[in-house]
């Protein structure tokens, strides 16, 4: 499924080291770094009307290329009561229709509440016909930094998992490093942009609202 574009969506499995910017000011956000480039895949950053013509409207984010280009933007959908969000192609123009929806699995709420995104369309096939659904799930938490986004299998009936967040270890130290910064594991042709987007709003979802480390485990293994 292309979302952002197919540029995104890799033959190979890819890694993104994603660090939150900010948490104080207008512009709180991410930054996402790629793994064997090390260079900057995406940004993201909320905006109000007159902060510099940024690519969103207030109550709104937009997720950017390296370059500033919006590849999607995010809004909050007013009233929701599972806190619902719908995603649009570039710089949501008036009257454009959204290509997703994501809301909590659960109206009570919680970090392991988890989440559930809905494809809107139309939309470019990237996956195989296997991985082809109307809906993914968000399952794990967020804020512990330890979720996956999994997809049903259409023939088989399984499911399968297309994207990964992981708290990110510093091989070297041999620590679990803060929960500003982790890895997004994207699996081979699932659009990464998308999968950023599903972070932006996951971090609206469910944010920090779980403190609690403990127990926790790093998974160094592949998924897929």
């Amino acid at each position: 499924m292309v979302i952002g574009g197919e540029e995104y969506c890799a033959a190979e499995e890819r890694v993104l080291t994603v660090r939150k910017t900010s948490h104080f000011s207008p512009g709180d956000g991410f930054a996402a770094y790629d793994h064997r480039t090390g260079g900057l895949a995406f940004r993201a950053d909320t905006y109000g009307r007159g902060h510099g013509g940024g690519a969103a409207s207030a109550g709104e984010l937009a997720l950017l290329g390296p370059a500033g280009e919006a590849l999607i933007t995010v809004r909050r959908r007013r009233p929701s009561l599972h806190n619902r969000w719908e995603g649009f192609l570039g710089a949501r123009a008036d009257g454009q229709k959204p290509l997703f929806s994501a809301r909590r699995s659960s109206i009570l709420g919680g970090a392991a509440a988890g989440a559930v995104v809905e494809l809107l369309g139309p939309l470019t096939p990237s996956l195989p016909s296997a991985h082809a659904a109307a809906e993914l799930r968000v399952d794990g938490s967020f804020p512990r930094r330890c979720c996956r986004v999994v997809v049903p299998r259409a023939e088989s009936g399984g499911e399968a998992v297309v994207a990964e967040i992981r708290r990110k270890v510093d091989e070297g130290a041999r620590v679990v490093m803060g929960r500003d910064v982790f890895v997004l594991r994207v699996g081979a042709g699932f659009d990464a942009a998308f999968a950023m987007a599903i972070v932006l709003v996951l971090d609206q979802i469910a944010g920090d609202e779980d403190h609690g480390d403990a127990g926790e485990e790093t998974n160094r293994g592949k998924i897929w």
